[in-house]
């Protein structure tokens, strides 16, 4: 039952101790979400009460259902961009076909997310290298940022690229409303002070009545100051969202995004986490579960794409959550905004809103990552500045894709040209390391003893078959090469066939070929494929010392001596 339902591994064991960390939590979470629910629902073209409605079945369903404690679920400003970009294409903003298709965006991530738990293929996201994560979030952050300036100076800015919308901003600054600008900047900096002290103040919150007593006490909407008026009150009822193939099939390269890019937003946060507390475990299959349930029922009550956020998560812990119980009560604190208190939301200047986002997105640019990796990895450097580039340039969706395919192929060139050492023996010793590494080693011009540092298969067997003819190209004096495979943990059809022709072309040119510290299960599929057979078990070593002392003594072993070596290592191997 525990492994299904996971609140049971915290409710059952639940004591007084917990409560009063998990009432403040809750609440400060839930106070900072109601202002931050609303801008990031802006930011995915919604009106502001759907931000509401994602902060609260979702809430709960991932209290009950995920694994970790502390980690904060509800709208993030990554998710809501990918949501703006993904059904910006289909429909008008704020239209009721885009909140419609929104809904339905929700539906197919939890969906995909569910499954991707069910059929544990958490693994899968690992194919987003940290570079492009980090490349695609810091072009994203400043997609973002660009997109509420609109708001933050009071203009009419077309969507477009970032550099579109500079432009656009350049060649009508005269038409910033100044105003407005002053009280977004008036924001922005309060929202930064405020974190510098004490990241446990609800400072969006603050500035969120603070900007509304401005707005009414001094008539400001009446001097241009774009406010949001009319919020709805009242819970979402239950209603099936819009099943549509067509727009299922447009949106499904949108939901695979949000699916991977939100479950690696959560996981990270959600490991952290676990590192510091270290009373519970948190199992990605299950994460990818409890957040596909509550994105599946959220988009049944008016609910948009969420995850797990980085900033509310971090406030969370540090008000003293404990359990999901925390969650609970920001969700039941969110309900009762709805209930009651939406009405006095009508002078909110949206700036105020921009502000929020900005402040939240500042942090996602990923200043240090990129000096670390030009320092230090100047090709992860380059997978993280493609990423970021196309992301600008192009769009969302292709920087992603574009970074995930980069890494992919180098990912393949490296596994396809691997490491090869050629060995030499440190005097004194039956030890053998690398001839470029390390001086004085002990070679011999018809030896040639190499070391594959990858398994053997058809993406590098041609590159190790022709390092080897290259070196007997090079040294016509060659006549033994030994394989020292200890590295080597399978192989393949491909290699099986090229390891024959291998042997056969060097038997040709007069050049026996051994093998020495070969893995267990790496022997039995020569055994199986005839590479090591009752003719040739003299050509296999238990170590590069002792092929190296058969050559030279031209001492050889029976196929039952072999046998009885290799059952005394079986232990090992």
């Amino acid at each position: 039952m525990k492994q299904y339902f996971p609140f049971t591994n915290w409710l059952f064991q639940y004591n007084k101790s917990n409560f009063g960390g998990d009432v403040l939590a809750g609440l400060t979470v839930g106070v900072m979400l109601i202002p931050q629910g609303m801008a990031y629902a802006m930011l995915a073209g919604l009106p502001p009460i759907y931000g509401l409605y994602a902060s609260t079945v979702p809430l709960f369903i991932y209290a009950l259902m995920g694994t970790s404690r502390q980690l904060a679920v509800g709208p993030v400003a990554m998710v809501s961009l990918l949501i703006a970009s993904g059904v910006g294409s289909l429909a008008a903003v704020g239209s009721p076909e885009y909140i419609q298709y929104a809904i339905l965006l929700a539906l197919m991530v939890g969906t995909i997310q569910f499954l991707m738990g069910v059929f544990r293929l958490g693994f899968l996201v690992n194919f987003l290298a940290h570079p492009v994560i980090a490349g695609f979030t810091s072009a994203a952050a400043l997609i973002i940022g660009a997109s509420q300036l609109k708001h933050l100076l009071g203009l009419s800015i077309p969507r477009g690229k970032v550099h579109e919308t500079l432009i656009h901003i350049g060649q009508h600054w005269s038409e910033v409303h100044w105003l407005t600008f002053v009280i977004g900047l008036g924001a922005v900096i309060i929202l930064l002070l405020f974190k510098k002290i004490n990241k446990r103040i609800p400072a969006p919150l603050l500035i969120v009545l603070l900007g509304m007593g401005l707005v009414y006490g001094m008539g400001l909407d009446g001097q241009g100051v774009m406010i949001l008026k009319e919020v709805p009150g009242g819970l979402p009822v239950f209603t099936l969202p819009i099943m549509d193939v067509s727009v299922m099939t447009a949106l499904l390269p949108i939901a695979l995004t949000i699916s991977f890019v939100s479950f690696m937003e959560s996981i990270a946060v959600a490991k952290a986490l676990e590192v510091k507390h270290k009373s519970y475990k948190v199992i990605p299959n299950q994460e990818l579960i409890g957040l596909g349930l509550a994105n599946v029922f959220g988009a049944f009550f008016k609910a948009f794409p969420v995850t797990g956020g980085f900033s509310r998560t971090a406030v969370n812990d540090q008000a003293g959550a404990k359990t999901g119980l925390a969650a609970i009560i920001s969700g039941s604190l969110i309900i009762i905004t709805l209930l009651f208190l939406t009405p006095y939301f009508y002078y909110l200047p949206n700036a105020i809103l921009a502000a929020i986002i900005l402040v939240a997105v500042w942090g996602l640019i990923d200043f240090k990552e990129a000096k670390h990796l030009w320092k230090h990895d100047k090709r992860d450097f380059g997978i993280f500045a493609f990423t970021a580039i196309i992301t600008l340039g192009v769009g969302i969706e292709e920087g992603i894709l574009a970074g995930v395919v980069l890494s992919i192929i180098l990912l393949v060139y490296q596994i396809s040209y691997p490491h090869i050492a050629e060995l030499g023996k440190v005097p004194g010793s039956s030890e053998f390391r690398n001839v470029k590494r390390f001086e004085n080693l002990e070679t011999a011009d018809d030896l040639l003893v190499l070391r594959f540092d990858a398994p053997l298969f058809y993406a590098n067997i041609n590159t190790f078959k022709a390092y080897i003819d290259c070196k007997v190209a090079k040294n016509p004096n060659i006549r033994h090469i030994i394989i020292e495979a200890s590295p080597i943990n399978n192989l393949d059809s491909s290699a099986i066939h090229v390891l024959h022709d291998l042997e056969y072309e060097l038997t040709e040119q007069g050049i026996r070929l051994y093998f020495s510290d070969v893995k267990g299960p790496v022997r039995d599929l020569m055994k199986r494929n005839d590479i090591l057979n009752q003719e040739n078990v003299d050509h296999f070593f238990l170590s590069t010392a002792d092929a190296v002392d058969a050559i030279r003594n031209k001492k050889t072993i029976s196929h039952e001596e072999f046998l009885l070596q290799t059952e005394n290592e079986k232990s090992i191997f």
